[in-house]
Formats: C-alpha cells, sequence, structure tokens
C-alpha cells in the first residue's frame, strides 16, 4: 500500500503547485487594468475621443477625459461580468462538475486573449467583450482550483486564501505586457503567447484534477485525474463507500457529516450570515473597484500629466500586485490557528472554525478602512502605502469571502452560494460608474466627497464580525447552561 499512497500524494501536490501557478499567472489579469489601459493610451485606442480644450492659463490642452471615462466603463463591465456570471457559473460547478466548468472557462479565456490580439485602435470596441470574456474565464479558473484545499484538510482554509492571493497577484500579467511593449513587444504578440497557453489548462484538467467535484471530508483511498490511460475518480469512488457513486460532491453526505448541519440551500440564502457577508463583501469590494477603475485618471490628476511619472506609479501599482500571494496566506493562517487544538466541551468543529473567522472578518474590515483613508488623500508619495494596503486588504477580502462560505455553509451548496454572493455584490459594484461620472462631471474631477462617502460606507462592513462573535458567545452561553442544568 505505501505504493499507491505515495503516488497519491505526489498527485495531490502536482494539483496544488500547478493551481498556484495557474491562479498566479492567469485568472485574475483582468485586473491590472490600470497597467493595459497605459499600453491601450499609447496604441492610441479610443483617441478620437480626445479633443482640443484650454487650460487655467489660456493654453491649448488635450482633454482625453472622455476616453478614461471609456476605459473606465469596460473595467466596470468586465468587473461586473466577472462577479454577476458567478451566479450561473457555480450551478454549472455543483450540477456538472470540474471538468466541464473548466473547459467552459477555458473557452472564454482564450476567446478574451484572441480579441485583444486581433483588436485595434480602430476595432477598439472589441476590448468590451475580450475585458469581460477574460474576467469571467478567469474566475472559473480560479473557483474549480480552490477546492484542492478539501485535499489538505487541517490547512483547507490557508489553500483557499492562498489560491485567492494568487489570484490577486496575477494582475501584475498586465504590467509583464506594459514592460515587454515598451521593449518592442506588440500587443498582439503577448496576448497570442496567452492563447497558447490555454493548452497547459487543458492538460491539467485532464491529468490533475477531477471530473467532479473534490469532496469534503475527503473519503479513505480518494483518488482522481488521469492515470495509465484511464480515468481514477470513478473506482476510487467505489472502492471508498463500496458502491458507485452518481458524483464526487454527494460523498460527505455518507460520511461522518452529520444530517443535521446540512441545511437546504433556501436556508442558507435566508440565513442572517448570508446577508451579512454579502453586506461585508458589497461594500469593500465597491471600494477596491472603484479604485482600480480610477486609477490612471487619478495618477493623471496627482502628477499633472507628467507621463514618466504616471508609468512610474502605475508600475509600482502593478509591481504590489504580486505581493497578494503572500499576504493572502497569513489570513488562512488565522482562520486555522485553531485545528489541532482541543475545543471547549460540546463544541463542535463548525462552531471552532466561525469563532476562528471573527479576526480575519474585523481585520479586513480595518484594513478597507485604512486604505479607503490613503486612497482619499491627495498627496501623491502617500499612494505607495495605499497600493500597499490596497493589495494586502483585497487578498484578505477574497480569500476571507471563499473561507468564510466554505465553513459557514455546507460543501455541497458552496458553488451555488460562492456563485449568489459574487452575482449580488457585482450589482452593488455597478454603483462605481455613477461614482466616476459625478467626479468627472459636477464634481470637477474633484474624487474628494466620493472618497469620503465611500469611507464611510466600508465602516459598515464591521457588522459582520460582530455578527459572527455575538453568534459563538450565544452558542458558548447556551452549552454553559445545558452543562449546568445537567
Amino acid at each position: 500500500m505505501p505504493e499507491p499512497q505515495s503516488k497519491f500524494s505526489v498527485r495531490r501536490c502536482l494539483t496544488f503547485a500547478t493551481g498556484l501557478l495557474e491562479c498566479l499567472c492567469f485568472a485574475g489579469a483582468v485586473f491590472g487594468w490600470a497597467a493595459l489601459v497605459f499600453v491601450l493610451k499609447e496604441d492610441r485606442y479610443f483617441s478620437f475621443l480626445c479633443v482640443n480644450g484650454t487650460g487655467v492659463n489660456g493654453t491649448q490642452t488635450l482633454d482625453c477625459s472622455a476616453q478614461d471615462e471609456q476605459f473606465s466603463l469596460i473595467f466596470t463591465i468586465a468587473s461586473f461580468m466577472n462577479n454577476f456570471l458567478t451566479l450561473p457559473n457555480g450551478f454549472l460547478f455543483d450540477r456538472f462538475g470540474t471538468t466541464v466548468t473548466r473547459l467552459y472557462g477555458i473557452f472564454l479565456y482564450t476567446m478574451g486573449t484572441l480579441m485583444v490580439a486581433f483588436s485595434s485602435s480602430a476595432l477598439a470596441y472589441l476590448l468590451f467583450p475580450a475585458l469581460s470574456f477574460l474576467a469571467v474565464g478567469g474566475i472559473l479558473l480560479l473557483m474549480t482550483n480552490m477546492q484542492v484545499g478539501n485535499l489538505f484538510g487541517s490547512r483547507r482554509s490557508t489553500i483557499i486564501t492562498l489560491y485567492n492571493g494568487a489570484f490577486d497577484s496575477s494582475s501584475a500579467l498586465f504590467l509583464i505586457v506594459k514592460l515587454l511593449h515598451e521593449i518592442g513587444v506588440s500587443l498582439r504578440a503577448a496576448f497570442l503567447f496567452l492563447s497558447a497557453c490555454s493548452v497547459i489548462h487543458i492538460l491539467r484538467t485532464f491529468f490533475l484534477l477531477p471530473r467532479n467535484l473534490i469532496p469534503y471530508p475527503l473519503p479513505d483511498r480518494y483518488t482522481y485525474g488521469v492515470s495509465c490511460g484511464k480515468s481514477v475518480t470513478a473506482s476510487a469512488e467505489v472502492a471508498a463507500n463500496g458502491e458507485a457513486l452518481p458524483a464526487a460532491e454527494e460523498t460527505p453526505l455518507t460520511n461522518n457529516a452529520p444530517v443535521k448541519q446540512e441545511k437546504t440551500f433556501r436556508e442558507c440564502l435566508l440565513s442572517r450570515f448570508f446577508l451579512w457577508h454579502l453586506l461585508w463583501l458589497s461594500v469593500m469590494q465597491l471600494r477596491h473597484y472603484l479604485f482600480i477603475g480610477t486609477l490612471n485618471p487619478m495618477l493623471q490628476r496627482l502628477t499633472g500629466g507628467q507621463p514618466s511619472l504616471v508609468s512610474q506609479y502605475t508600475n509600482a501599482f502593478a509591481i504590489t500586485q504580486l505581493c497578494g500571494v503572500l499576504c493572502a496566506p497569513w489570513n488562512g493562517l488565522i482562520m486555522d490557528r485553531h485545528k489541532g487544538k482541543p475545543r471547549a466541551a460540546g463544541e463542535t468543529e463548525q462552531e471552532a472554525d466561525l469563532r476562528a473567522t471573527v479576526l480575519s472578518l474585523f481585520l479586513t474590515a480595518l484594513q478597507c478602512v485604512l486604505f479607503s483613508l490613503c486612497a482619499s488623500t491627495p498627496y501623491l508619495p502617500l499612494q505607495y502605502l495605499t497600493f500597499i494596503l490596497q493589495v494586502l486588504n483585497r487578498s484578505f477580502l477574497y480569500g476571507g469571502n471563499a473561507a468564510f462560505i466554505s465553513v459557514a455553509f455546507p460543501s455541497c451548496h458552496f458553488g451555488k452560494l460562492y456563485g449568489l454572493v459574487m452575482a449580488l455584490s457585482a450589482v452593488f459594484s455597478l454603483l462605481q460608474y455613477p461614482c466616476f461620472a459625478l467626479v468627472k462631471g459636477p464634481l470637477g474631477g474633484d474624487p474628494l466627497y466620493v472618497n469620503v462617502g465611500l469611507t464611510l460606507l466600508s465602516v459598515l462592513a464591521f457588522m459582520h464580525p460582530v455578527f459572527v462573535y455575538m453568534h459563538c458567545r450565544n452558542l458558548a452561553s447556551e452549552r454553559a447552561k445545558s452543562k449546568a442544568s445537567s
């Protein structure tokens, strides 16, 4: 038996490592939009929207606010599609499993890269569907990779947050495109290369991931993937339970998970946990989306339009995004810190996991408020600190979002609930475009009042950790009363 066990361990490590590289190098590229905008402006995308204007001292200037608004609209639509379509994609994932979902995501991602590759200043409107395809394809790669955490039980939250951090760091991909563009590599060549990389995603789908879902808790002798020309997933499911199972996600229901913990999807949806978590995610995500979508015009304003300074700060922002993969595991370690330690008498594993999320939820909300305060201050050197806080908060936000859903709700509903919370938060994030129009119009380009309003809105995120803390305290109080009465 040692040899097969060693073989399975190697496969799991390869699945983890290649999944991390996939998220790090591809999945969240769309959020490096600020770096790509710099390249698109140099290639004169939407340049026909720039008009001659008059400066404050009567000099002739080029007013490109309409061009900035067009780029902002592209990102608004892409970020909305990234989240909103996670709902049907979540149902697709839960119903049809990993292989079908990944092939669909790879198709969308490849179409997006090809559209950017064959776009030009004359075909600039191809960017609208292209960025949306990249966003939706990327989130599907992330969604199908997060289940890898189920292979490493005691480090489940750490791996989920690590993958989300890698997703954030992949926004630096467009920085690499920008740097290559500066040394003569065309936008078309760069994106054709990204299209060709889809072959790697397809090979990984068949050889290093299951056809269905990775169950949690993991059954004994669970295997997956393709080995020696045949799939081992089905045989593993037979070995684990003595009979063939229609889908891997059903395995936990026949193991040792208590029936009373398995709520229906409707019960999960109407729970206060879900509603407070939705608010927590929505307000902070809106702050991040508006910051990313308006970063280029903000830097134009703070630098007085100096291209070298704008490029310098754009590079700094993109480089800090690489640190997301380093920041995210801290959140996972916070959530997994109780693993292996004795629990209080009568306390279930889910209650202990919930209690561990309180600190993570609170720190994420605190980071967002600090990030928003720095972003609201019109002082150029301070933006270096803003970039650091932004990537730290973003890595905590999305990793904590996925980890909390996996802890608070049954695993059989993960795809649907994750998709629904992302979809509803996407509707809320559409407020970024009216905010941008407000800044460009009535506020005359000064975002101070909008930034202050968003900072105050971010404070609402503290209500979620407070509610989870009160819930855990009430459960502990009930256990103490039950013990005293008995």
